[in-house]
């Protein structure tokens, strides 16, 4: 009878020691503060699994940053009547059917899990290590280190994406660990600084209550095509099977800025009835109101 091998025995075993060795050789350091958008499952087999990866993250940057929404949880559709120009949003058809799903929802708390979709490795560092996070109710952000106060304090209802500018603010740079750059959030910042990819959303705020909540991100399905662009500007190892790549802040926002500029359509899908179609139209609107003289 053939003896069969073990997921450790199959694929090669990655330690906390080795990742840190690999985050190390991207350049980061106590001082770094780092956004990170990661994949456990990226690596192969971890020994330790995605605390390891924490740990190491721990062990070599200063301040780290995780996304931390709970959409899932407590997001809402359109109330029935609320309509906003190229929102593209489901709407409620009565307000029995909205009161349902306010029913269903749960108002935002520190104890919620993180959505599944951003991975086990920002729901490990909730329940495990010690945290700042910001309390908006779609979009939290979890952030650890000597910077952590100061960049939740960024995020208000009005700009979720508040704890990005302050990370830019501090030379503070993206990690993608085995992910790409479909997860990376930083592009929906320059985005919405050229009045693209600003919808508004609904979530519970306490039972029987809701928010309409501004300047949530849309799409980013076709974020990869940023990818040449920022080539020269990005660092990458490899670390057991996962793909890590370190760009600053700065850089996605300059090259992403650019690329919209150009092309108010870049990185943006083209069918016209997904939410990057509202976003262009957004974008053309900002174009068409500008002042004379001024580039938007």
């Amino acid at each position: 009878m053939l003896a069969t091998m073990s997921e450790s025995e199959r694929t090669p075993v990655v330690t906390e020691g080795l990742i840190a060795e690999g985050l190390r050789e991207l350049g980061f350091n106590p001082s770094s503060v780092v956004i990170v958008h990661s994949s456990l499952r990226s690596f192969g087999y971890v020994e330790g699994g995605a605390l390891a990866v924490c740990r190491a993250l721990f062990a070599v940057c200063g301040t780290i940053l995780v996304p931390a929404g709970t959409w899932d949880l407590t997001h809402l559709p359109a109330p029935p009547g609320l309509v906003r120009p190229d929102n593209a949003i489901l709407t409620a058809s009565t307000w029995e059917e909205f009161d349902s799903a306010l029913a269903r929802a749960l108002p935002f708390s520190q104890k919620l899990p993180i959505d599944r979709g951003l991975g086990t490795i920002a729901e490990t560092m909730r329940q495990s290590f010690p945290h700042h996070r910001s309390p908006h109710p779609l979009l939290s952000y979890l952030v650890v280190g000597r910077h952590a106060k100061a960049l939740c304090n960024a995020q208000r209802l009005d700009w979720p994406l508040g704890p990005f500018e302050a990370a830019e603010a501090l030379s503070g740079e993206v990690l993608l660990l085995g992910v790409s750059h479909t997860s990376n959030t930083t592009i929906h910042l320059a985005e919405q600084r050229l009045g693209r990819s600003r919808f508004f959303r609904y979530a519970k705020a306490d039972e029987g209550v809701w928010l309409e909540l501004p300047n949530i991100p849309g799409e980013s399905h076709r974020f990869d095509r940023i990818e040449s662009a920022l080539v020269a500007v990005t660092r990458e190892v490899k670390i057991g099977s996962c793909r890590a790549r370190r760009i600053a802040i700065s850089d996605i926002v300059a090259v992403t800025d650019s690329l919209i500029r150009l092309d108010p359509a870049a990185l943006l899908c083209e069918d016209s009835a997904c939410r990057c179609g509202a976003a262009l139209q957004q974008r053309l609107a900002t174009i068409k109101t500008a002042s004379p003289g001024v580039t938007p």
